[in-house]
């Protein structure tokens, strides 16, 4: 390093861990599962939340003609307490939290694309909201 060179390091906190599974129901359809993994003490919130509070889970998916989404994207039963900072009650996740999405299929072997949008908190402190994408092949 320069003349002033110094030796610490930024500590980058990703205290939720993302994983995709799909899994063919019938010869026409399967569920997709995106699993997010969470250090303790962080949560992530519920797809779920009215306006005015944290930001929401948002998962999303790319259009294309080889799949079609069935029904909403569904979450485990999740937490919910009020809030100070929000004023609010809020819903959110811990631990592990697994997604399902269900799709028919239209061509063999279809990736179903999209992102996922979130925000991690633990008691002092919200990350900035993360956007990551994902590819599942089925």
């Amino acid at each position: 390093m320069g003349a002033g060179g110094f030796s610490a390091k930024s500590q980058i906190l990703k205290p939720v861990k993302w994983s995709y599974a799909a899994k063919k129901t019938s010869p026409t359809t399967a569920t997709i599962f995106i699993k997010a993994s969470i250090d303790n003490g962080w949560h992530i919130y519920s797809q779920n939340l009215p306006s005015g509070g944290p930001i929401k889970t948002t998962i999303s998916f790319v259009p294309t003609s080889s799949y079609k989404l069935t029904g909403k994207t569904r979450e485990p039963k999740s937490i919910t307490k009020y809030d100070d900072t929000f004023k609010m009650n809020v819903t959110y996740h811990e631990k592990v939290v697994i997604f399902q999405q269900n799709v028919v299929i239209n061509t063999s072997k279809p990736i179903i694309k999209g992102t996922v949008s979130f925000m991690s908190c633990d008691k002092t402190q919200c990350l900035p909201e993360e956007t990551i994408k994902f590819a599942i092949p089925i």
